[in-house]
């Protein structure tokens, strides 16, 4: 299952998987353009990036910023249900 964790003001969506056994998450990004997505993953903690479909190095180097600055909510969100189940909303 993925959850919702964030919408970018380009609007980037930003969702999380639950905590697999192995201790990794998996992070999907996708954007909204003319004739589909744009897309990545990233695994987190060790932050590998694949399967990048049509962002440049300089959006997966933002992105991965992002993800550094929110890995410890993401983590722990994964673990918790998602977002809206770990905040009670």
């Amino acid at each position: 299952m993925m959850y919702s964790y964030m919408t970018l003001p380009d609007d980037t969506g930003i969702a999380h998987s639950e905590m697999k056994p192995d201790g990794s998450v998996k992070v999907y990004l996708e954007k909204p353009v003319e004739g589909g997505f744009h897309s990545a993953t990233c695994y987190l903690p060790t932050y590998r990036w694949e399967n990048i479909s049509g962002f440049s190095e300089d959006e997966i180097r933002k992105f991965d910023k992002i993800l550094h600055d929110n890995a410890h909510l993401i983590l722990e969100f994964s673990q918790e249900g998602g977002f809206e189940n770990a905040s009670g909303y």
